[in-house]
């Protein structure tokens, strides 16, 4: 009896040594490891684990007793003989194959599909959607009553389109619905973007060079309009209809406008004509000059940005007009205005202006994607209708595109084709 600690301590020792060295087992022991060592921590047997059997048929009772007082203390719960059992039977077997994920390489890999251009009607639908929100969602599901054409009066006033031109398009909406008794307002969309189209198509006319060469274009129009950006957005245009073009950088007064020009000329591939001391004046007659002598098709010339109500400064512009007849005669062949939308009403003041220094032929209305106020050129239709060459609706170098009326309207008042 007094030997018996001993051996329950001898054996517990042996069966904590054999749980730790079973990970060093010959390989041609492995059939049946799993059972036999579950059986060995269990004091059970299975067939097949000879060793078991004969060490449980000749071990004497006390070594029999020591050995299930040892099994019971490694399988308490919360043990580390316990943890370690666990955590050796969830290893896969070392014949087990496991699966690594890998990246294919970089050259397997697809690029991802560039955005889709969008067209100019759906950039122009975009440009305008400011104005249209305004507009358009007046002509919902409600009967066509007083308090409607107030609120659509209202509306086109508040777009700029003009006290003028808001008056002609409701007398002629009054007028159509009472023609063809019409009574809900979902089908005034349809007669207010015909009144409009009849309104805004005298504008309608594409700027045509091929009459003279080289054609001669005078920019002008205040600071801040898109002046200089709009000339460079014009010569990528008129590129892309194959002709070739030369710039004059003719506006000397403001800080880097010079600079800006030859950006552009350099993002286009077209030649720049610049002084960086020179007059307004001298600068437009080089360039008129170089444009002949190289055979160029289109020469667009740029101005200082005046404020109409500068008249000693439009004076000077209207200077660089005449010394530009005088290198070419019948030149310049067009005089175009660039207009910023977000001007509103002012816009018509400009126009005025503008025309009476330097006769203007044909006008440029840019920005209209950052304005509620595209229905300034409705006010342009009635207290001067310049023909209307150009407008722009947003920053990239494809965003200024002849003007079509219809392609307008549809875009103003949200109508699909």
């Amino acid at each position: 009896m007094h030997g018996a600690p001993d051996i329950r301590t001898k054996v517990a020792d042996s069966l904590m040594f054999g749980l730790f060295k079973r990970k060093k087992k010959d390989p041609a022991d492995s059939l049946g490891t799993q059972g036999s060592e579950e059986a060995a921590l269990s004091g059970e047997t299975s067939p097949g684990s000879g060793a078991e059997v004969a060490s449980a048929q000749t071990s004497p009772p006390e070594v029999l007793a020591a050995e299930a007082m040892a099994t019971d203390s490694l399988q308490a719960p919360g043990s580390d003989a316990d943890t370690a059992v666990q955590e050796a039977d969830s290893l896969p077997p070392a014949s087990e194959p496991v699966a690594v994920e890998m990246m294919p390489p970089q050259s397997a890999i697809a690029p991802a599909p560039e955005p889709r251009r969008r067209s100019w009607a759906e950039r122009l639908k975009a440009g305008l959607a400011r104005t249209r929100q305004n507009l358009a969602g007046l002509f919902g599901r409600r009967r066509i009553d007083e308090e409607l054409l107030e609120e659509i009066e209202t509306t086109l006033l508040l777009a700029d389109c003009g006290v003028e031109a808001t008056q002609w398009l409701m007398d002629a909406l009054r007028r159509r619905i009472k023609k063809d008794g019409l009574t809900e307002a979902e089908q005034l969309r349809g007669v207010m973007a015909e009144l409009l189209a009849e309104l805004l198509l005298p504008l309608q006319q594409p700027l045509e060079v091929d009459a003279h060469e080289p054609f001669i274009i005078m920019v002008t129009g205040v600071n801040g309009a898109g002046k200089t950006t709009s000339i460079g957005k014009l010569a990528k245009y008129f590129q892309s209809q194959g002709k070739s073009v030369l710039l004059g950088a003719g506006d000397t007064f403001r800080a880097a406008a010079r600079e800006q020009l030859v950006v552009w000329g350099e993002r286009n591939g077209v030649p720049v004509i610049a002084q960086e001391y020179g007059d307004p004046a001298a600068v437009a007659f080089d360039a008129v000059q170089a444009a002949k002598a190289r055979g160029i098709d289109v020469a667009i010339i740029d101005t200082a940005g005046r404020l109409p109500t500068q008249l000693h400064l439009m004076d000077e512009i209207a200077k660089v007009r005449r010394v530009i007849a005088k290198a070419e005669p019948g030149a310049p062949h067009e005089v175009l205005l660039v207009l910023d939308a977000n001007i509103g009403q002012n816009a018509i003041t400009q126009v005025e202006a503008f025309d009476k220094a330097v006769g203007l032929t044909g006008l440029v209305l840019t920005k209209l994607d950052g304005t509620a106020k595209g229905g300034v050129i409705a006010a342009i239709a009635r207290r001067c209708p310049k023909p209307v060459r150009f407008i722009g609706v947003g920053e990239g170098i494809d965003d200024l595109r002849p003007f079509s009326a219809r392609d307008f309207v549809e875009a103003l008042l949200g109508i699909e084709r």
